[in-house]
């Protein structure tokens, strides 16, 4: 379902303004640095979670384009023994 249909995801100015008159009501004047410094150091570590998962997802992409394919079409993949010559 879209966010845009259940109203969230588009906010202008005044709804920002709104929205962080409401915040600076319940908790002060005081504690908004600590929150505005606690949501950038969560931001922060989430940016460099993406990246490290993004560094490993190339170099596992990276390894299995460097590997050699060891099927090849032209030969049977399994080789059935053949019963000896009759006398």
């Amino acid at each position: 379902m879209h966010t845009l249909a259940l109203g969230f995801g588009n906010f202008g100015g005044p709804d920002l303004i709104i929205i962080l008159g409401i915040v600076l009501v319940l908790f002060g004047a005081k504690k908004l640095p600590e929150l505005a410094r606690g949501l950038g150091q969560s931001l922060n570590e989430f940016r460099k979670t993406r990246e490290e998962f993004d560094r490993e997802l190339h170099s596992a992409s990276n390894e299995l384009k460097s590997q050699p394919q060891t099927y090849q079409p032209n030969q049977p993949a399994i080789q059935t023994p053949q019963p000896p010559p009759v006398k």
